[in-house]
């Protein structure tokens, strides 16, 4: 009798109407609830890539293991030497190479004196940069960028400046085309 009755109402108009609303509703709220997790930044749930590191606290933003950050800074520092390594060996065979022309052996040692140059600009930040406070930094030199990583809990606008201020007057780098990073 009550299947008779549940039959006889979901085939009515009025039952067809409630599956619907129920439909409709549910995918409303499964629009919303998605909105909220992973786009609006505002949220308070604290899910999602726009809102995860507001979420964070200190403990969770600062490594839990300092050998781990001081690796992170031994590794990036020498993935740094050994790409211009590879770098000033594939120039120096243009140099030493006989069948290179005249031109392309100076292109090569412009770069090999650039080079250098960079390499003696980021030690130069990295030294002024702990000797402002921070426990370790890595520069890293580009094509008319810098990109200092510094290991910092939290930077101040006051520390950002001093970073910005250090990078402009080793390189001539201006502040927008420097980016600051911290671990």
């Amino acid at each position: 009798m009550k299947t008779e009755k549940t039959k006889q109402f979901f085939s009515s108009r009025a039952g067809r109407s409630v599956i619907i609303l129920s439909a409709v509703l549910l995918i409303g709220l499964a629009v919303y609830l998605n909105y909220r997790w992973f786009y609006d930044p505002t949220s308070a749930i604290g899910y999602g890539k726009d809102n995860m590191e507001d979420r964070q606290t200190a403990a969770e933003q600062t490594s839990a293991n300092p050998a781990e950050e001081k690796n992170y800074f031994t590794s990036t520092a020498l993935t740094r030497k050994q790409s211009r390594d590879e770098a000033l060996d594939v120039l120096k065979l243009v140099t030493a190479s006989s069948d290179a022309t005249e031109e392309a052996k100076s292109e090569a040692q412009t770069k090999i004196s650039q080079i250098a140059v960079d390499i003696q600009n980021e030690a130069n930040i990295e030294s002024l940069v702990k000797a402002k406070g921070f426990d370790d930094c890595v520069a890293i030199i580009g094509d008319g960028s810098v990109s200092v990583i510094v290991s910092a809990g939290e930077l101040q606008a006051k520390d950002t400046a001093q970073i910005l201020t250090i990078v402009y007057e080793t390189t001539g780098v201006s502040p927008e085309n420097v980016s600051i990073i911290r671990k």
